[in-house]
């Protein structure tokens, strides 16, 4: 897919700079939002419209946040490949509708080691779904727009008035390897902070 409408959205942002003013010119050009926890809040208190991932999946957030967006009807909805007829069937099939915009940051894990918490502490810290999303959607990057940093804000909403609220493959392409940066670097800054000491 050359040029990718951007129709539905999820957002889960630890970093929430910029957010509101992202958010409203998405709400503005009727892209239908979906969001966590402190996101959803931050959304909701701006006043703007947004369904709750528990809403969209059926099952409310578990263990203390720990689960929360690791479910079928988010990952099929970010993996589906929509050039691909058989994904399309079987999302139908399911009653998953598919996304077009991942915009997720990750827990503030240098934060952590900053503050000097102690290890239990520190592992709260590590983010999963939000890893999980953004890598599926940098794979997806055929289908999916991922954005994974409060610096493409700007960028993506210039890509998107440029096209219709449309964004092209290369633009997509790019953000998938700012993504995998994005979580390669995280992991890495995790690895060192958990390995013992020799």
């Amino acid at each position: 897919m050359d040029f990718l409408p951007i129709r539905r959205a999820i957002l889960s942002v630890t970093d929430k700079t910029g957010l509101v003013d992202f958010a409203s010119f998405l709400v503005e050009r009727k892209v239908e939002l979906v969001s966590t926890g402190g996101t959803q809040k931050a959304l909701e208190k701006a006043g703007l419209p947004v369904t709750a991932v528990s809403t969209v999946t059926g099952f409310p957030e578990i263990l203390g946040g720990r689960v929360k967006t690791l479910h079928p009807k988010i990952h099929a909805g970010i993996l589906c490949n929509k050039d691909n007829p058989e994904h399309l069937r079987t999302i139908a099939e399911k009653g998953i509708l598919p996304f077009d915009l991942v915009c997720v940051n990750l827990y503030d894990f240098a934060g952590a080691v900053e503050r000097k918490l102690s290890l239990e502490q520190a592992v709260e810290e590590i983010d999963i779904g939000g890893p999980c999303m953004i890598r599926a959607a940098a794979k997806n990057f055929h289908s999916v727009l991922v954005l994974p940093s409060t610096q493409w804000y700007e960028a993506a909403m210039q890509e998107m008035s440029a096209h219709d609220m449309r964004v092209g493959l290369p633009f997509r392409q790019l953000m998938a390897s700012r993504a995998f940066e994005a979580t390669s670097r995280y992991d890495a800054l995790i690895c060192s902070y958990i390995r013992p000491g020799d």
